[in-house]
């Protein structure tokens, strides 16, 4: 059994119900960051805080890439941008080939977008701004509900995840009622669930214990095993090692005011 591949009628399904052109994400290099500028607006005063100055990056599919820099060095505006989270103030992010623009996501029902977001999946730092649902089973189900996958597919997804994160004992009890670690390999299996292309992952080690980063590392090796595409930030050396990941290091730019620490 391939997880990570999805069968061929569920991922024909994913494609009928989202109206995806399956040409829009299928060119190289699967991300294209190309001579990107961004700063953030202060919202009272409105003074700019530049992050990114002429930044430029690319990842082939398959592979995975290790973003390491001191906090306020622009790590998770890069994440957030290749999740179209944020914009490029100018330059251009290219995913599979395909430009990424604001107008071309800012409406998240099109099919464009939630194409997007099903090739794309991202794991914030901190799990619980993206748990919500009642149960975790409930929680894994949401996005291939989302997707309009068949019930039948939908339960083997979650039962899939379920088991690849050890997480059977707990899959009827409520996300907010775990621990940290089992908030984020919940985190992680909601993401990988919709079988995205590219999974995001912004520090998905920290405050882990060793028994769940062994788990979280052993599924990110499976998931580029399978040919999949694994960005991350992190400051944990050993994690990057074990991924057997390309680094990219991030270096503040000189001469700014460093911006909150979370960007």
């Amino acid at each position: 059994m391939n997880i990570f591949g999805g069968s061929a009628r569920s991922m024909a399904q994913s494609t009928t119900s989202y109206g995806v052109n399956a040409d829009w994400f299928a060119g190289e290099p699967l991300v294209a960051l190309e001579h990107v500028d961004f700063a953030y607006r202060d919202r009272g005063d409105g003074e700019t805080h530049p992050v990114l100055r002429d930044f430029s990056m690319t990842i082939a599919r398959g592979e995975c890439v290790a973003l390491l820099g001191p906090n306020g060095s622009g790590k998770t505006t890069i994440m957030r941008i290749v999740n179209a989270l944020e914009f490029p103030d100018s330059g251009t992010y290219r995913l599979g080939g395909t430009v990424v623009e604001r107008r071309s996501v800012e409406r998240r029902d099109s099919p464009f977008a939630k194409a997007l977001h099903q090739r794309v999946g991202f794991v914030f730092q901190s799990s619980d701004t993206q748990l919500f649902c009642p149960s975790v089973e409930e929680e894994i189900a949401f996005g291939p509900m989302q997707m309009g996958l068949p019930d039948d597919e939908i339960a083997r997804r979650v039962d899939d995840m379920v088991a690849l994160f050890g997480l059977d004992r707990m899959r009827d009890r409520a996300p907010y009622r775990l621990s940290g670690g089992e908030k984020k390999r919940v985190a992680i299996a909601c993401c990988l669930s919709m079988n995205p292309d590219l999974l995001v992952l912004d520090e998905p080690t920290d405050g882990l214990d060793e028994c769940n980063t062994d788990i979280v590392v052993d599924v990110l090796r499976a998931f580029v095993a399978a040919g999949k595409t694994v960005l991350i930030s992190t400051h944990h050396h050993d994690v990057v090692e074990r991924l057997s990941a390309r680094i990219q290091r991030i270096e503040p730019l000189i001469g700014e005011e460093s911006v909150k620490s979370w960007r």
